[in-house]
């Protein structure tokens, strides 16, 4: 096993009196796919925002040797500038110039399907188009890394299933390491080569490497999925009832 891309060692993260992350550890390996399952309420946003750099430790370390970039629950675009810009957004920033390229931006767009929108504005699209603009403007600065935080929790379920099977065959193609927040059994199935379980201990209560299915339709017959949906109903009994 090589270096890995990101790595929580003796995680701690308190709100008050409660500790969200106690002791956590976790590696995620190169070109992994990563989904953290749980309830809500097991503090699968604050470990995301910390592998983000977002929210800092108590205690603990986080180690990370690759570029990260983080897709949100919501797109939050500009609803000033195009699709196009909102790509383009990162390069405006010093600390990813070298790295960025129109060329790349261009790239993109096609690659996702957006090419015939570059010159629209957010109120012109659909929630699963956002998105996708989202997810593109986060590999805009060539991360190595893509966290993203229940991306497709707010799409209708058919809208949501075409966005997972794009997102597979694009984070597969571009070779990503990503990290998955999401509360859907299937999901993480269908999106992850690994899933690690919260319980709301503040610990990573389990952890599963899997095969994820070639369509949607074979899901229902997984060899892992009633496993992970008892484990799930298992946390549900035990998670508190809100975590930041």
């Amino acid at each position: 096993m090589g270096v890995a891309a990101l790595r929580l060692t003796g995680a701690v993260k308190t709100y008050g009196a409660k500790a969200v992350l106690d002791g956590l550890d976790l590696d995620v390996q190169p070109r992994e796919r990563l989904a953290v399952l749980g309830p809500s309420g097991t503090g699968k946003s604050t470990l995301l925002r910390v592998l983000a750099g977002l929210e800092p430790l108590d205690s603990g370390r986080l180690a990370c040797t690759e570029i990260t970039a983080t897709v949100f629950q919501q797109p939050l675009l500009l609803p000033w500038l195009t699709v196009r810009d909102n790509v383009a957004l990162g390069g405006r920033f010093r600390g990813n110039r070298a790295r960025f390229k129109q060329e790349w931006v261009a790239h993109l767009l096609e690659l996702f399907g957006l090419g015939p929108l570059a010159g629209a504005f957010p109120d012109q699209l659909s929630g699963g188009q956002a998105q996708r603009v989202a997810v593109a403007r986060a590999l805009a600065i060539r991360p190595s890394v893509l966290l993203l935080d229940e991306p497709f929790s707010a799409l209708d379920p058919a809208t949501r299933r075409d966005l997972q099977r794009w997102l597979r065959e694009a984070v597969g193609s571009l070779g990503l390491t990503v990290v998955i927040v999401t509360h859907d059994v299937d999901e993480a199935l269908f999106l992850a080569t690994s899933i690690a379980a919260l319980d709301g201990s503040g610990r990573i209560a389990r952890r599963w490497h899997t095969e994820p299915p070639a369509d949607h339709d074979e899901l229902a017959g997984h060899a892992l999925r009633q496993e992970l949906l008892d484990a799930y109903r298992s946390q549900l009994g035990s998670a508190p009832a809100a975590t930041p």
